[in-house]
């Protein structure tokens, strides 16, 4: 056993105790727990047992968990020490201690370990996305520098495969869009335009389709770079169904930007989106595309005297009835009737109330029926030969219907405009309210409900009772009508009116 050196006060010199003495053992029992007690001097066979064991450094570790572990170490030695000393035990410093009996366990110990585990794996993951990146890069380069190729009969193949790329790469990847237009791919695929193969020209087209999605820079990129222009030298010179719908895409992704809008519009863009509209050949992706894309031009004002003279209203209110474009072409129609010579056109086409009104009858389409009433509104606003047409095609049972039953948009357009069309009072009005009542309600101006028509056969309990309550309510208006334009013949519109109708724009109106 270790001895323990102590300071002899009489000599001042230090000497041995016996091992196994009683004294010696209650002696060192004494120096054991004062050994514990001054916890930091090497007092005890040299060793201080609360002095932390260093520990090497692991292969791989950290720095922080070599003082992790030393603090761990550093703590159960002192721990230890100090109940071995508190319950009078003597203890070697070098005797080996039991892991799994530890006070403090280890559990700082396991989260280092956690966290140095994530790192590492954080550490991999990053490595992998930077390798990914720069073989990516190397590719985008790799497939700009063979566009970039000069001579198009001597690399017309390897092009051809580099656009067919281009459009992969970018398909999916706003990044790479973004890194292939920094690299200059847009000018080489919109000189492959001029090229006299289709499918070089298809594949640069669909290239340039998808460098444009999602990338106003992009899209504004090709149109500074005569893309519109070549598309339409294209369909100039007698080009492919397959090349035309891909111009057709384009357009419709250049055109959604606004700075591109009457750059198309003024090229001659139009009267190409509208045949292509019309074509019974066009398939209906494209159809659909031609659509939106007109939409799109119709947005900006400069376009709207160049779709009009187009003779994009009656090809608009042809189309009506497919439910495939319905929607849409109302859409594009609610923007025409914003122009005075839009409201002409509209005026000047056969049956285009008949047209309209008859939407108003689609309970299935609510979005239609909302446009359509809003499209009417705007027409009768200051038109009064419009409104009596409109009363003539039946549009006021039809309102009365939507006032009850349709959307809450469409309740506040139909009321409005059963409002506009009421309002006019004399001489006029009188003639309109009898002609209504003669063709629109072919019922007696009694108190008594009009009898269901034979028509009505089929028809739900609950349909055939709003046909009463619209037919008992139009005889109440016609009734009012005939009485305001008869008995009051100065009455004078209501100020609510009188501001409805200060401008002759569609902006002046509410909804």
């Amino acid at each position: 056993m270790a001895e323990c050196e102590r300071p002899d006060p009489v000599a001042g010199s230090f000497r041995l105790w016996p091992a196994f003495s009683p004294a010696s053992l209650r002696r060192r029992f004494l120096d054991a727990i004062a050994c514990g007690a001054r916890g930091r001097r090497k007092v005890c066979g040299g060793v201080d047992a609360a002095e932390p064991r260093p520990i090497g450094p692991r292969p791989g570790g950290s720095d922080r968990l070599a003082e992790l572990l030393q603090e761990e170490a550093a703590d159960s030695v002192a721990v230890y020490a100090t109940e071995d000393a508190a319950r009078g035990k003597i203890v070697d410093a070098a005797e080996p201690r039991p892991i799994g009996s530890r006070p403090r366990g280890s559990e700082r110990l396991a989260e280092l370990l956690h966290e140095e585990a994530a790192d590492s794996v954080a550490v991999d993951v990053a490595e992998d996305a930077a390798g990914r990146q720069i073989t990516s890069l190397e590719e985008l380069q790799r497939v700009v520098t063979l566009m970039q190729l000069e001579g198009w009969n001597a690399s017309k193949a390897r092009r051809m495969a580099a656009a067919t790329d281009v459009r992969r790469l970018a398909k999916d990847n706003p990044e790479a869009r973004e890194m292939l237009a920094l690299l200059g791919a847009i000018p080489p695929l919109v000189a492959m335009l001029d090229s006299e193969e289709p499918d070089g020209q298809i594949a640069a087209l669909y290239a340039l389709l998808n460098l444009g999605i999602g990338s106003e820079l992009n899209k504004a990129s090709i149109v500074n770079a005569g893309a519109v222009h070549k598309m339409l030298r294209l369909i100039e010179s007698g080009s492919s169904l397959a090349v035309s719908e891909a111009i057709v895409a384009n357009f419709l992704g250049l055109s959604a930007l606004d700075s591109n809008k009457p750059l198309i519009g003024a090229s001659g863009a139009i009267p190409f989106l509208l045949s292509t509209f019309q074509n019974p050949d066009t398939s209906p992706t494209a159809r659909q595309d031609a659509l939106r894309a007109l939409f799109n031009l119709s947005i900006a004002f400069s376009n709207l005297p160049l779709l009009i003279d187009a003779g994009t209203v009656p090809s608009l209110l042809v189309s009506i009835g497919d439910m495939a474009v319905s929607e849409r072409s109302l859409a594009v129609l609610s923007n025409l009737v914003a122009y005075v010579e839009g409201r002409r056109a509209l005026s000047r086409s056969p049956d285009a109330f008949a047209i309209l009104v008859d939407v108003l009858g689609w309970c299935d389409a609510a979005a239609c029926q909302e446009i359509a009433v809003y499209v009417l509104m705007v027409m009768a606003h200051k038109g009064h030969s419009d409104r009596a047409a409109m009363v003539a095609a039946g549009a006021v049972s039809a309102l009365l219907e939507i006032a009850l039953l349709g959307t809450l948009l469409s309740q506040k357009r139909a009321s409005r405009l059963l409002e506009i069309l009421t309002a006019d009072k004399g001489k006029g009005v009188s003639n309109i309210a009898s002609s209504s009542v003669t063709l629109a309600v072919s019922a007696p101006l009694s108190g008594r409900a009009a009898p269901i028509a034979p028509a009505t056969e089929g028809m739900s309990e609950e349909r055939k009772a709003v046909k009463e309550l619209v037919q008992q309510s139009l005889q109440s208006n016609m009734r009012r009508i005939i009485r305001r334009a008869k008995l009051l013949p100065d009455f004078t519109p209501s100020d609510r009116f009188k501001k409805l109708t200060i401008t002759s724009t569609s902006k002046s109106l509410p909804f």
